[in-house]
């Protein structure tokens, strides 16, 4: 009775409130005081590395919770314009009552960027639901490899946490892979971890010192080809690319559990069908040479600004129409050439001759 009640109420309020939700109103007295929408407040700020910020956020009642490995849209609003990210939490699955972001400001990242310079305690974002499949399987592995490259850290990190939380004892290898040791996020609390915890066996490799270690076979034989051995990975494309060649190598394929935190749009080059064709952006009348590269991508290239938020095919934020010519997603390889079509632009590279509404 009461749940009826609760949405009566709420379908009267949210009717007084038109055109605007309802929660567009409170956010003018409290943006913490919501309706609908899941925001957190910013309750710390950690500078770790000379690239990374960790906020630490205090999520407002909607927020459910998050299982490791699982990430979460961010919006922020800078100067009027609403921009989305993706993010892991890298806190234990057990801790719903906060959420801790470790975000990597990028040359080119604007929003973590911004959320590495601008953002103070007390700073309010709106969140999404957790989501994904990069989870942890409900039946703990005998034995666990988790790797990483780069900001890959946050998902497998609280893998790690998960499992200490709950007492898992059975034996866990954490590989990561940083330009240096001053670009890992949590090295101490690492450290500790391998120090102190007898089945944790922590393992740092840094791609840009005086002996530079990349990936090799090496740094997985004995860990990841033994029986039964679940592997978790999250990293940029090189890593990630080498980690499932040596799966391959080794049979273990079906064992190898991935989530990417980039997509690579680089032009697939075929000397049989050379890149071609103009892509015309009819919204704004510019038509620019097509390079093979994303549309999104030669969109600002060509001085435009689409909108987007997670430039990997996920959000749809990117959604135009393509009113005519043929476009390949870079996901699945797919062609489609239906004209008047919604497609996501940040997925989507041209074929030849592309009007799209931009």
């Amino acid at each position: 009775m009461a749940s009826k009640i609760a949405r009566l109420v709420e379908t009267i309020v949210e009717a007084t409130a038109t055109p605007y939700p309802v929660d567009r109103y409170l956010e003018l007295i409290d943006p913490m005081i919501t309706w609908r929408d899941t925001r957190a407040k910013v309750t710390d700020v950690r500078l770790q590395t000379d690239r990374s910020v960790t906020l630490t956020l205090r999520p407002t009642r909607q927020w459910s919770g998050h299982r490791a490995g699982q990430y979460i849209e961010v919006s922020v609003v800078v100067d009027g314009v609403r921009h989305r990210r993706f993010f892991s939490p890298a806190n234990a699955e057990q801790k719903a009552s906060e959420i801790e972001l470790t975000v990597t400001a990028h040359s080119g990242g604007f929003i973590s960027r911004y959320l590495r310079e601008q953002t103070r305690p007390g700073t309010v974002l709106t969140l999404s639901s957790a989501t994904g499949e990069f989870v942890l399987p409900d039946v703990r592995p005998d034995r666990t490899v988790l790797v990483s490259g780069g900001s890959g850290i946050t998902p497998v990190l609280s893998m790690l946490r998960t499992l200490i939380a709950e007492g898992h004892d059975r034996p866990v290898t954490f590989v990561h892979y940083a330009r240096t040791p001053e670009d890992v996020p949590y090295r101490a609390e690492l450290d500790a971890l391998d120090r102190t915890l007898n089945h944790v066996d922590v393992r740092l490799h840094y791609t840009r010192t005086d002996t530079p270690e990349h990936f090799h076979d090496d740094h997985l034989d004995g860990v990841a080809d033994v029986d039964g051995a679940q592997v978790f990975l999250c990293g940029p494309p090189a890593l990630m690319n080498a980690v499932r060649e040596y799966a391959d190598r080794r049979d273990l394929a079906d064992r190898l559990h991935t989530e990417a935190f980039t997509v690579d749009t680089s032009p697939v080059l075929d000397p049989d069908q050379p890149i071609t064709g103009d892509v015309t952006y009819t919204e704004s009348d510019v038509t620019t040479p097509n390079d093979g590269r994303t549309l999104l991508e030669q969109a600002e290239a060509a001085g435009l600004r689409p909108e987007y938020g997670c430039r990997m095919g996920i959000c749809f934020s990117c959604t135009k129409v393509r009113k005519t010519g043929c476009t390949r997603n870079i996901l699945t390889g797919e062609l489609d050439s239906e004209p008047d079509q919604h497609i996501q632009i940040c997925v989507n590279a041209p074929v030849g001759d592309v009007e799209i509404e931009v």
